[in-house]
């Protein structure tokens, strides 16, 4: 256990992004409430994602993790969690063919509700108003009554959680996943795309594969790998007084684990060394993520890794890399060297969307061709450097939104405004997510016949 820490501790602690609820009592009684309730997730699947996540960081499998960019009360329901589900199969099976390593699944779902903000307050047409946080603060209509933080909504995003959770389990061990549905998981709107052609030649291997199988007598019904899958869930754990509510004790091993999701992430907003957020993710024993932007110097994460991990447990900490396109080259390498100079077990991540943000016609985007650069780039330093690129982490969606432009079915600075549905930053819509993984997979492949290559040589 952690030296001097309890759930409560990080409250003596300075703090970042932290709403200012009006009514202290309301807010102290709701996480009273939440404090009763059952944990979301359980401390064995944190567990087992984190053995998942040692694999990774050992070189031997790859994190694909993504999601919404914030999840909205507004907009949930059973068909946008499938319809993203089906989308991440899709990347999943993409990479795992052309990787030929196990894919690590883990959703920016069922918690992603909190979001950091560079302003604490908002103009238009000369009214200014606090800041949009999220749903599980305040509402994203721009009205007095709206913006100001509701501690009720947190019990509103716990319900929705528990909703998502449960969906999300039953497609996961349901059969939903079964690789014989390979076919199935194409979405409506990506069948007369670039990506569709790919997908299916990609899928019908797979199917000859399986009808091999099957008639040596491996098929889905007597190997539970085939037609069941781990998925994992994640947010930033931004609102601690939630993250409190739900933090308990494992009656197993004695440790304590935030329930609220399998995998928490510090933003690179509030990871502060000395601050509430470190804090508290140093005592609990989930697999975390620590974001990393272009103002992390070499010794700062040395300090945060120390702190965060002290053990140097394998799967216990995800770097998610956020640098921009064309600051990747001047960060990321000097990261990778201090870190490998002090021998830290941990997972790199490319997040190739957070330092990619413009704004286009009045609306925020990200340029599809940024992300690849940030992700080609991510790859090249990785391999120059003799380390695993571990993982992604993007935000995306199954709904045929234009919100990022670019792909190959390019959106366009004017049609941007056709399905813009975001609550906050753009998201990949499925197309491009898909056409990403794509390039994903041939980028692993390449590093692995160049590693056969070396060693026949060698």
């Amino acid at each position: 256990m952690a030296q001097n820490w309890t759930p409560g501790s990080w409250r003596q602690k300075p703090i970042q992004q932290v709403p200012e609820y009006p009514d202290a009592a309301a807010l102290a009684a709701t996480e009273a409430t939440l404090a009763t309730y059952p944990p979301l997730v359980f401390a064995g699947e944190a567990r087992r994602l984190k053995k998942q996540l040692a694999n990774v960081a050992e070189g031997n499998a790859f994190l694909l993790q993504g999601g919404d960019c914030a999840e909205s009360f507004l907009e949930h329901g059973a068909d946008n969690i499938r319809d993203f589900f089906r989308a991440f199969l899709q990347m999943a099976v993409v990479l795992t063919y052309g990787a030929q390593l196990p894919v690590v699944k883990v959703g920016r779902i069922a918690g992603q509700f909190a979001k950091p903000r560079s302003s604490n307050v908002e103009a238009q047409d000369g009214v200014t108003l606090p800041s949009y946080r999220g749903d599980i603060i305040n509402g994203i209509e721009f009205n007095e009554a709206s913006r100001i933080p509701n501690p009720e909504r947190q019990l509103d995003a716990y319900r929705q959680s528990a909703a998502t959770l449960n969906l999300l389990r039953a497609f996961a061990m349901g059969g939903y996943a079964n690789l014989e549905n390979v076919h199935q998981w194409m979405l409506g709107f990506i069948k007369d795309s670039p990506q569709a052609d790919r997908y299916r030649k990609l899928a019908d291997r797979i199917s000859e594969t399986m009808d091999f199988m099957k008639a040596i007598g491996i098929s889905a019904d007597n190997n539970p790998s085939l037609r069941e899958t781990d998925f994992f869930t994640s947010h930033e754990a931004l609102l601690l007084g939630y993250e409190e509510a739900l933090t308990r004790v494992d009656s197993t091993s004695g440790d304590w684990y935030a329930t609220s999701g399998h995998m928490l992430w510090i933003g690179d907003r509030t990871r502060q060394l000395n601050h509430a957020h470190v804090e508290y993710f140093r005592g609990i024993k989930n697999p975390i993520g620590l974001k990393c932007g272009p103002s992390l110097t070499p010794d700062n994460l040395i300090e945060l890794i120390d702190a965060l991990n002290p053990a140097n447990e394998a799967g216990r900490l995800t770097l998610i890399c956020r640098f921009g396109h064309d600051k990747v080259a001047d960060s990321l390498p000097k990261l990778i060297r201090a870190v490998e100079k002090e021998g830290r077990k941990v997972v790199w991540s490319c997040d190739p969307m957070h330092g990619n943000t413009i704004t286009l016609n009045h609306y925020k985007t990200r340029p599809f061709e940024r992300i690849l650069s940030e992700v080609e780039s991510f790859f090249q330093i990785h391999r120059a450097e003799g380390t695993h690129p571990g993982g992604i982490h993007i935000e995306m969606t199954g709904k045929d939104v234009t919100e990022c432009t670019g792909g190959a079915r390019a959106v366009t600075a004017d049609s941007l405004s056709d399905r813009y549905h975001t609550h906050c930053d753009p998201r990949l819509n499925a197309d491009q997510a898909l056409e990403l993984a794509f390039l994903l997979s041939e980028r692993m492949k390449s590093g692995r016949d160049e590693k056969r290559l070396a060693i026949a040589n060698a």
